[in-house]
C-alpha cells in the first residue's frame, strides 16, 4: 500500500447505537421498542459476522461492550436521537465508519541486511532480546487482515482464529495481518532470517476485521475486540484506522467501548496513522480510532530514532500520540511463498508496543490501566516534541 490512508471519512450504511453502561439490555429492548430495530444479542461474537446478520435482525449487539450496530433508516435514527434526549438507556449513536490496514512500502529495503543476523532493529531498540520475558501465558489479539496458519515460522504455535469478514475465512490474502502478527508474537529463532518477534511465546488470537482488499468497518473492529474481551486478552493490536481531520472530535463509542475494554483487564492498542508529510511541513492529526484518549496510540521512528516523515502527530487536543515504537524498514513475517517482508507504517510500530506489553503483562502482575501507566513510564525519553512521541519509545521489562 501506499503510505497515506484513503482520504475523508468514508462511512457505511449502518450507524453504532452506544448503551448507557449496564444497561445493554434494557437499552436493545428500548430501541427495538421506539425504533423497530432488532438486534441479536451475541454471546459469541466469533459466529457472527459483521455482514450478514442471523435471521432477519437489523443488527447485533456486544454485551460486554455495551454496543449495537446496526442498519437503520432515517425515520430510525431520528426515534433513537428522541430516545437520547429523554435521557433513557441509549447513550448516543454515531455513523459506522470505513477502516483500513496503514502500511507503507519499504522498497529499498534489504531483509536480513548486515546487522539483524540474529535479530531485527526493532528488537534490539526495545531492548527485547535482553529481557527474561517472552510473552508465555498472556493472549494477544491482533485485529487485522487474517494470518496465514500455515506460516512454517508458527509451525510449533498454537493460533486461535476467528474472521468478522463476511465471506472470508481468516487466511490472510493481504499480508498485512501476518506482518503484524510476526512483530507482535512471532519467533526470535526462524529458520531464514533474523529473529523478529518481540512476545515470542505469547498466545496469539487473529481476528479478521480487515478484508483481503485491506478494508473494514467500525463494526467488525468491535466484534473482534468483543471476542478479545470475552477470550480475556490482555491486549488488542490494532494496525488500523481512517483518517481525521484537524479539530474532528473522537468517536465517544469507541472510547466508551475502550474504557468497558480497560476494565475487563483489556488493553487497546492502535496505529496513529500514515497521514503525515513531515518533509513538506504536513503534520497529520491521529486517526480513528486511535484518537481515542482510552486507545494508546503509537507513532513511528526510524532505527536513528528519528520520527517517521508519515507518522500522524498530536495536532490539537482530540487525539493524542501516546507512545512510539519502531515502524521503518521492519522485517517480519508475510504469507507464503514470500515467507517474509520488510514494510514501514505507524502499523508496523503498533506490533512492537503490543509485544511489549504483553512481555509486561507476564513480568507484572496488574490490571490493564496498570499496564497502560507501566508502558508509558517505562518509555525510553527521547529528545523529540512529545507531540511527537508521546512519552517515547516503548521498552520490554
Amino acid at each position: 500500500m501506499t503510505h497515506s490512508m484513503q482520504t475523508g471519512v468514508s462511512g457505511t450504511a449502518r450507524y453504532l447505537v452506544l448503551f448507557e453502561e449496564d444497561a445493554a439490555d434494557e437499552g436493545a429492548q428500548r430501541m427495538a421498542n421506539v425504533a423497530g430495530l432488532r438486534t441479536v444479542r451475541d454471546r459469541d461474537v466469533a459466529a457472527q459476522l459483521s455482514g450478514e446478520l442471523a435471521g432477519q435482525a437489523d443488527g447485533v449487539f456486544w454485551l460486554d461492550l455495551g454496543v449495537a450496530v446496526v442498519t437503520a433508516a432515517a425515520d430510525q435514527i431520528d426515534a433513537l436521537t428522541r430516545e437520547i434526549a429523554a435521557h433513557g438507556p441509549i447513550a448516543l449513536v454515531e455513523r459506522e465508519r470505513t477502516v483500513y490496514a496503514i502500511s507503507a512500502p519499504a522498497p529499498d529495503a534489504v531483509p536480513g541486511e548486515a546487522g539483524e543476523q540474529d535479530f531485527t532493529w526493532g528488537l534490539r531498540a526495545l531492548n527485547a532480546p535482553e529481557s527474561t520475558a517472552t510473552g508465555a501465558g498472556v493472549r494477544v489479539a491482533v485485529l487485522d487482515t487474517g494470518f496465514d496458519v500455515d506460516h512454517p515460522d508458527f509451525a510449533d504455535r498454537a493460533v486461535v482464529t476467528s474472521s468478522f469478514i463476511d465471506g472470508e475465512d481468516v487466511r490472510d490474502g493481504h499480508g498485512h495481518g501476518t506482518h503484524v502478527i510476526g512483530t507482535a508474537c512471532g519467533p526470535r529463532q526462524p529458520q531464514v532470517g533474523p529473529g523478529y518477534g518481540v512476545a515470542h511465546e505469547s498466545e496469539i488470537y487473529a481476528g479478521k476485521v480487515l478484508s483481503n482488499a485491506g478494508s473494514g468497518t467500525d463494526g467488525g473492529i468491535l466484534a473482534g475486540i468483543a471476542w478479545a474481551v470475552q477470550n480475556q486478552c490482555a491486549v488488542v493490536s490494532m494496525s488500523l484506522g481512517a483518517p481525521t481531520q484537524p479539530g474532528e472530535p473522537h468517536s465517544v463509542a469507541f472510547e466508551r467501548c475502550a474504557k468497558r475494554a480497560m476494565d475487563k483487564g483489556t488493553l487497546i492498542i492502535a496505529a496513529a496513522g500514515n497521514e503525515s508529510r513531515r518533509s513538506a511541513g504536513v503534520i497529520a492529526p491521529v486517526g480513528h480510532p486511535a484518537n481515542c484518549p482510552t486507545i494508546m496510540a503509537v507513532g513511528a521512528i526510524d532505527a536513528d530514532h528519528a520520527i517517521a516523515d508519515f507518522s500522524s502527530g498530536t495536532v490539537d487536543p482530540n487525539g493524542a500520540v501516546d507512545v512510539v515504537g519502531p515502524g521503518v524498514d521492519v522485517h517480519s513475517s508475510w504469507p507464503m511463498p514470500d515467507r517474509h517482508n520488510t514494510i514501514s507504517g505507524t502499523s508496523m510500530a503498533t506490533p512492537h508496543v503490543s509485544g511489549a506489553a504483553a512481555l509486561a503483562a507476564q513480568a507484572h502482575q496488574g490490571n490493564a490501566w496498570e499496564l497502560w501507566a507501566r508502558l508509558s513510564q517505562t518509555a525510553l525519553r527521547l529528545p523529540l516534541p512529545s507531540t511527537d512521541v508521546g512519552t517515547g519509545l516503548v521498552q520490554a521489562p
